[in-house]
C-alpha cells in the first residue's frame, strides 16, 4: 500500500510538507527583508562616499573608489558591485516604493532588479509611472512573467525604437549661431553624440601639448575654442606642437558579439561617455578596425622585459607579456580586459620606478584613477600579484591570469623554461 492509499498516510504527509513550505516561505521573506537593508545600507555608504567624507577626492573617485573596496569586501567582480551601488541608487533615490515593498516581502529581489533594469530603459519623463505600474504587477505575478509583460508594457510606452528615434533626431542635425554680448557669440553643432564625442576628443588631444607649453597662458577651454577656430576658418591650427601633430579621434565602442554579427538586433552597443547606440551604427564603427591580434603558442626569442629608466613607454613586446600575463585589469574584482586597460608604473615613474614587466601592470581608466587619487596604497610581488592597501586599512590581493614565463638567452635549446607560452 503506497501513501496514496492510506488517509492517515495523506495527512500526515501533507501537514508535513506545509510545515516545510511555510518555513521556506519565512525564510524567503526574510531574505527579501534583508535584501532591501542590504540596500538601504549600500545606499547610505555611497551616499557617505559622495559627501567627500570619507575621500579626499573628486566624488567620480570617491564613487570609483567605494566600488573597488565593495568589490574586494564581498569578494565579487566588479562589475557585481557596480550593479549593487547602482540597484541600492535607484532604489532609495528613484524607486523608494519599489525598495518598500522588497522590504515588506510583497515582492522578491529579482523583481526589484527586473523592474529597475527595465523602467532605466525608457526615457526619464516615462520611469515614474512606469515604475508604479510596475510594481503593481510585481506583487501579483511570478518574476519570468512580470519581466515578459513589464517588458511589453515598456515598449509600448516608448512607442518607438531606439534605431527609430536616432534616424529621427539624425535628421535635425544642424549648426546655429547666436549673438551674444561683448562682441562674443555663440556657435552650436547639434549632431549624432559619437561622432561629437570623438572631436572633443581630438579637439582636447590638440589642446593639450599646447597648453603645457611655458609660456602658455591660455586655459585649455580657451585653447580648445581656439583651435577650433583655427581649424574651421584655416583648416589647420598654427604653431601645432609635434605631440600634437597626427592625432586622431578615439571613442571606445563595446558591442555585443551577435550584435557585432547581425545576429540580434534587440542589444544595443555603448560608446563610453554616451550611451546606447543603434547596432547599425555600432557595425559600421567596427567596421573600421583593419587587424585582428593573432595569437601564437610559443615565444620569440629576445623579448625585451625591461628597459630600466631609458623611456616611460614600454615598448610593444613588453605590453604584449604584461597583458597577456594580466588578462584584466589588476584591481580587485576587476574584469576589464587588459588590452583596453592602461599600463600603470606599480612604483610610480616621477618616484624612479623602472619600466620594467615587474613593475608594470593594466589597470582600467577607472582603478588606474583611483590609485593615484583615491589614497589606496599598492605593491607589486613577484608574478605580476598585485596588493592592494584600501584607505580603510583592509588587503586586498589581484592574482594575474597566468604565470611570467622565464626566458634564456637567445641560442639556448630551450626559450621558455617554465609557464606557459605568451602571445608573440
Amino acid at each position: 500500500m503506497d501513501r496514496f492509499s492510506d488517509p492517515t498516510i495523506d495527512e500526515a504527509y501533507a501537514a508535513g510538507a506545509s510545515g516545510g513550505l511555510s518555513l521556506v516561505l519565512d525564510v524567503d521573506a526574510a531574505m527579501a527583508t534583508f535584501a532591501a537593508e542590504r540596500f538601504e545600507a549600500i545606499g547610505a555608504l555611497r551616499r557617505t562616499a559622495m559627501s567627500g567624507l570619507d575621500y579626499g577626492a573628486s566624488t567620480e573617485i570617491a564613487l570609483r573608489s567605494l566600488r573597488l573596496e565593495l568589490a574586494a569586501a564581498l569578494r565579487v567582480s566588479d562589475y557585481t558591485a557596480g550593479r549593487l551601488l547602482d540597484l541600492a541608487d535607484a532604489l532609495t533615490d528613484r524607486f523608494p516604493r519599489v525598495l518598500e515593498s522588497l522590504g515588506r516581502a510583497r515582492i522578491t529581489q529579482q523583481h526589484a532588479e527586473v523592474l529597475v533594469d527595465v523602467v532605466s530603459e525608457a526615457e526619464p519623463e516615462l520611469q515614474a509611472g512606469l515604475a508604479a505600474e510596475g510594481l503593481l504587477l510585481a506583487e501579483e505575478v511570478p518574476v519570468a512573467a512580470f519581466r515578459r509583460a513589464f517588458r511589453e508594457r515598456v515598449a509600448a510606452a516608448r512607442a518607438v525604437t531606439l534605431a527609430e528615434r536616432h534616424e529621427e533626431a539624425v535628421r535635425n542635425r544642424r549648426v546655429y549661431y547666436q549673438d551674444d554680448v561683448a562682441g562674443m557669440a555663440w556657435l552650436s553643432l547639434y549632431g549624432p553624440a559619437v561622432e561629437l564625442k570623438a572631436g572633443l576628443n581630438r579637439l582636447t588631444a590638440i589642446a593639450q601639448p599646447i597648453s603645457r607649453c611655458a609660456d602658455e597662458v591660455r586655459t585649455l577651454d580657451q585653447v580648445r575654442a581656439d583651435a577650433l577656430c583655427d581649424l574651421l576658418i584655416d583648416g589647420t591650427t598654427p604653431h601645432l606642437p609635434d605631440t600634437a601633430t597626427g592625432i586622431r579621434a578615439t571613442v571606445a565602442v563595446t558591442v555585443p558579439v551577435l550584435t557585432l554579427l547581425g545576429v540580434d538586433e534587440t542589444t544595443p552597443a555603448t560608446v563610453e561617455g554616451v550611451g546606447p547606440i543603434p547596432a547599425a551604427q555600432a557595425r559600421e564603427l567596427c567596421g573600421g578596425s583593419r587587424e585582428w591580434m593573432r595569437v601564437l603558442t610559443h615565444p620569440e626569442t629576445g623579448v625585451v622585459l625591461s628597459v630600466g629608466r631609458d623611456t616611460y613607454k614600454p615598448p610593444a613586446d613588453l605590453t604584449r607579456l604584461v597583458n597577456w600575463r594580466a588578462g584584466t585589469c589588476q584591481a580587485p574584482g576587476c574584469g576589464m580586459p587588459a588590452a583596453r586597460c592602461e599600463l600603470d608604473h606599480t612604483i610610480a615613474w616621477v618616484d624612479g620606478g623602472h619600466t620594467a614587466e615587474n613593475n608594470l601592470a593594466p589597470l582600467c581608466k577607472g582603478h588606474h584613477t583611483v590609485k593615484h587619487h583615491g589614497n589606496w596604497r599598492v605593491m607589486q610581488a613577484p608574478g605580476g600579484v598585485l596588493h592592494w592597501t584600501s584607505p580603510t586599512g583592509r588587503a586586498y590581493v589581484a592574482h594575474p591570469q597566468r604565470r611570467t614565463p622565464s626566458f634564456r638567452p637567445a641560442g639556448s635549446d630551450t626559450t621558455a623554461a617554465t609557464g606557459t607560452d605568451p602571445p608573440f
